[in-house]
């Protein structure tokens, strides 16, 4: 056995690598707006968002395109004295290169946040249930320590988001899932409900494999509307990945829409 597949260092790493990521933030002060909040993982905001992501191309020449379309809701709550937030992803699959489609695998996460002068930290976990279908599943649990931080400031927010899969079992026969995802947060506000920023885009490390899967670099623009006396933002972004092993996805278009409930 190799250091890298012993369990114990691999939560010991990646203990070290959310904790760090929590107490990065600086001492910056401002209430934070609907705007903010919608770009922030940590807020106490519900939220019912609906996303599409659309793979044009492929790095290595590989023809085909890809595309996938992702719900995900967020339910604040309070347990005792502490504010939580509960997340919930379902990603389907329309169209990739494999020329199959099909519900993906479910991830959930929970966080406690704790608010602060400069802005709100939260920590808590992740967990990946293989519900997806047998050409989307990763047919693998997977269970691990989630993280973040947003920094408050008049200009916007910044911060960042990290969450780890540590492989709890599942069909021997799929590889293990253990992978640790960084998400950096960048909003700067703008005019009139508009705010421009950094992507959903998720860098991530496979400790399996001992390198990044996934170096992505994106841009986001939003506009946050009133729609039937409900705030509503819509958001168009673009990313590219720096991972180039074939057959990684190339170039990424995404399409948001958030409904807004502020608690």
């Amino acid at each position: 056995m190799t250091v890298w597949s012993d369990p114990m260092f691999k939560m010991t790493a990646i203990s070290v690598l959310f904790s760090s990521v929590a107490v990065m933030a600086a001492a910056q002060s401002s209430d934070q707006d609907l705007g903010q909040a919608a770009s922030d993982p940590t807020a106490s905001l519900t939220a019912y968002i609906l996303q599409d992501f659309y793979t044009p191309n492929y790095h290595g020449g590989n023809d085909g395109q890809g595309n996938r379309l992702q719900f995900r809701m967020a339910l604040p709550y309070q347990l005792g004295s502490t504010n939580n937030i509960f997340r919930i992803t379902l990603p389907y699959v329309t169209e990739n290169l494999a020329n199959t489609s099909g519900l993906s695998d479910v991830t959930v996460f929970n966080l406690t946040t704790f608010d602060r002068t400069w802005g709100r930290f939260g920590l808590g976990g992740v967990a990946l249930a293989p519900t997806g279908s047998d050409s989307q599943s990763a047919e693998r649990w997977a269970i691990g320590p989630a993280a973040g931080f947003v920094a408050q400031s008049d200009w916007g927010i910044w911060g960042a988001f990290n969450q780890n899969l540590l492989d709890i079992g599942g069909d021997d026969d799929h590889a293990q899932v253990d992978v640790s995802i960084l998400q950096p947060i960048v909003s700067l506000n703008l005019a009139d409900g508009w705010s421009i920023g950094t992507s959903d885009m998720s860098i991530t490390y496979d400790w399996n494999a001992h390198d990044f899967i996934s170096l992505p670099l994106g841009i986001q623009l939003n506009r946050l509307a009133n729609i039937g006396g409900k705030p509503v933002q819509f958001g168009l972004s673009y990313e590219y990945n720096f991972y180039d092993d074939a057959p990684a996805p190339k170039d990424t278009i995404g399409f948001t829409i958030k409904v807004l409930s502020p608690t």
